[in-house]
C-alpha cells in the first residue's frame, strides 16, 4: 500500500477532497468519542475536528501532503498500530480496508486499540455501479481487494450498516463519486484520483466506449432515472461497530 500511494500521492490531494455531507454521517456515527484514531488517515480527509485525533498512515507522500493544521500523524500500517490497548475511544478507517494487506489483522488491531466503537467508510463487493458495465475489471477488482460486508460484520462483532448516499455533486473524487458525472471518467487527471484506475490497468477500450456512448446520447438513455437523482446508493457504508 505504501509503495502505490507514493506514486498515487504525487496528485492525490487534488481530487480527494473531502464531502462535508459524508463527513458528517461520519461525525455522527462517531458519536460520544473523544479520542479518534484514524487509521489508513491519507491526507486527513474526514478528520474530525471536534475531537483528539491521532492520525497513522503508511505513506510518506501521503503524510507530505497533509495541511499542517490536520491532526498529529505517525508512520505506520493498519496491521500494526503503535498504541496500548484500549487507548482511544473510537477508531475509524475511511476506505481504506482494501488496500491492506492483511485484514484479519488489521481489524484485530482496530478492535484492539478502541475501547468504544469502529466506524469504517467501505464499498459493498456485491454492488455494481454503472461505471462497470464500462471497466468490467473495476468489479474483478472490487470482489478480491474489497471484504464483503457479511464477513466485515462476523468479523467486528456487534454492527449496525449503514448506507452512504452519495450526492450528484460529491466533492470527494472517489472510484464511483461520479455517477451523475459520467463525462468525469475520461479526464486522466480525475481517474488519478482512485487507485482502483491505477490497478486495472489499461482501460482504453472502456473510455472509447464511454465516449461514443456519450457522443451519440445513449448513456443517458440507458440511465434516464439517474438524471435526476441528488443522492445515489452507489454501494458505499459506513459500518459503526460497538465495543
Amino acid at each position: 500500500m505504501s509503495a502505490q500511494y507514493n506514486r498515487i500521492g504525487e496528485t492525490y490531494s487534488r481530487n480527494r477532497k473531502a464531502d462535508p455531507r459524508i463527513g458528517q454521517l461520519i461525525t455522527s456515527a462517531l458519536g460520544d468519542a473523544k479520542t479518534v484514531i484514524n487509521v489508513g488517515a491519507g491526507t486527513g480527509s474526514y478528520e474530525p475536528t471536534d475531537r483528539d485525533v491521532i492520525a497513522v498512515e503508511p505513506s510518506e507522500k501521503m503524510i507530505a501532503q497533509r495541511s499542517s493544521s490536520s491532526a498529529p500523524v505517525i508512520c505506520a500500517s493498519a496491521e500494526s498500530l503503535p498504541f496500548d490497548d484500549d487507548s482511544f475511544d473510537a477508531a475509524m478507517a475511511i476506505l481504506t480496508i482494501h488496500h491492506w494487506s492483511d485484514q484479519d489483522k488489521g481489524l484485530h488491531e482496530l478492535r484492539r486499540v478502541a475501547s468504544k466503537r469502529i466506524v469504517m467508510l467501505t464499498f459493498d463487493p456485491d454492488a455494481r455501479p454503472w461505471p462497470t458495465r464500462y471497466f468490467p475489471k473495476l468489479a474483478e477488482l472490487d470482489a478480491v481487494a474489497m471484504p464483503s460486508i457479511d464477513s466485515l460484520t462476523r468479523r467486528l462483532g456487534k454492527c449496525e450498516v449503514r448506507i452512504v448516499p452519495i450526492p450528484h455533486d460529491c466533492q470527494d473524487g472517489f472510484l464511483y463519486a461520479y455517477w451523475r458525472r459520467p463525462e468525469a471518467y475520461l479526464d486522466k487527471a480525475l481517474r488519478s484520483g482512485s487507485s482502483s484506475f491505477w490497478k486495472i490497468g489499461d482501460v482504453s477500450a472502456g473510455l472509447s466506449d464511454l465516449e461514443s456512448d456519450l457522443k451519440t446520447g445513449d448513456w443517458h438513455r440507458s440511465h434516464p432515472d439517474l438524471l435526476d437523482q441528488e443522492t445515489y446508493d452507489a454501494g458505499y457504508r459506513l459500518i459503526v461497530a460497538e465495543l
